[in-house]
């Protein structure tokens, strides 16, 4: 069976991220600027390589000076570190339209591996002819395994912001012709 690449279609797609902050509520982010793509056995995702980068520098949470505080070297260090990036090792059919995405994510020059859930959403063509599909990728991990450790206390003693960061990527893919 031949080989299909598939480009994600940026603009039909996007990178969320959510952080609890004074454990009470939820602190929503976004990434504007990313790329990627699978390399597929003709249509089938079972066994997709994928790859995707962010732009760290593109991350907007709403607020100008928390972005700015986001990606100085209390955070990001997105000088030193411009990328966050994501390489595949697995891409599973556990049941119905759902998969297991294991891969090796890159954050601050620190690599681990991390396990998320990717949800068919089908395949369309649109008005150009062009074969897209979709999937929403979802999964928690421990901003701490990536040496994005800052924090600071509440006045009661608790943690300002909390450890685990969900991540929510709503992907539209693109056939390659």
């Amino acid at each position: 069976m031949s080989k299909t690449i598939w480009n994600v279609d940026a603009l039909h797609s996007e990178v969320l991220f959510k952080v609890k902050h004074l454990v009470i509520s939820t602190v929503t982010g976004s990434f504007k600027s990313f790329s990627g793509s699978a390399l597929t056995e003709g249509d089938q995702f079972e066994n997709a390589a994928i790859e995707f980068t962010i732009d760290v520098n593109s991350v907007d949470t709403g607020q100008p000076g928390r972005d700015e505080h986001l990606r100085n070297a209390d955070f990001f260090e997105v000088e030193t570190y411009p990328q966050f990036t994501f390489v595949s090792t697995a891409f599973t059919k556990t049941k119905g339209d759902i998969y297991k995405l294991t891969g090796n994510l890159t954050i601050k020059g620190i690599t681990k591996e991390v396990e998320l859930e990717a949800e068919y959403g089908g395949t369309e063509r649109d008005p150009w002819g062009n074969t897209k599909v979709g999937f929403e990728v979802t999964g928690t991990i421990d901003r701490k395994d990536f040496n994005v450790t800052f924090n600071s206390l509440t006045e009661t003693g608790g943690l300002a912001l909390g450890e685990k960061i969900k991540i929510v990527a709503n992907i539209q893919l693109a056939k390659q012709v």
